[in-house]
């Protein structure tokens, strides 16, 4: 199981609804009906991995998460998670909004674009990094809203949002001691629990 799994994991409780926004093939969701009893909700827009959500036995609805979650209501599930999928959206500003909504608590993942190898790629080459963790080149990437943890955290000041947990990992999703000193600089993938 991926690490940052495995914290998630420790952030649920079992027998709790959640919510996973942006699920990709299931993964999470699937481990957290086997290891958390949980009732498991997906929302995906990619047909191939909705019918690997179907095929694990993951219940998931096909939605385009920029168009909002409308359908769902206040406080439908204790935990609402969106791994890797914040900086995609066209409003993370707005969805997240929706996710504290429909959701008692929210965990998100997303990529640090203050990480220190993004910071010298880009002060060295003067382009868009490209890494294992941001992997595509400027034009074809699916990440339209790249921030730094500073940057997060200043939303979740600024909307009142209180930050239950963080955890910042490297990019096989370990926590060391630089990334716990220095998050923003040795950190290059941020894993948040917040509520309002």
């Amino acid at each position: 199981m991926r690490a940052d799994f495995e914290i998630i994991l420790d952030w649920i409780q079992p027998d709790s609804r959640v919510l996973d926004m942006g699920c990709g093939d299931g993964t999470l969701l699937d481990i957290l009906q086997k290891q958390r009893s949980v009732k498991a909700y997906g929302l995906e827009i990619d047909s191939a991995n909705i019918a690997r959500c179907v095929a694990s036995g993951v219940n998931v609805i096909q939605q385009d998460l920029n168009k909002g979650v409308d359908n769902f209501d206040d406080a439908a599930f204790d935990t609402v998670v969106m791994t890797q999928a914040l900086q995609t959206v066209r409003r993370p500003d707005r969805l997240l909004d929706e996710m504290l909504r429909v959701g008692r608590e929210t965990i998100i993942t997303f990529p640090n674009f203050g990480y220190w190898p993004i910071r010298a790629y880009l002060m060295t080459r003067g382009r868009m990094p490209v890494s294992k963790t941001l992997p595509y080149t400027w034009y074809n990437s699916p990440n339209i809203h790249l921030c730094t943890f500073h940057d997060f955290e200043s939303l979740c000041r600024r909307k009142q949002i209180k930050i239950i947990n963080r955890t910042v990992v490297d990019h096989k999703h370990r926590v060391g001691i630089g990334s716990r000193l220095f998050p923003n600089l040795l950190g290059e993938v941020a894993i948040y629990r917040v509520t309002k």
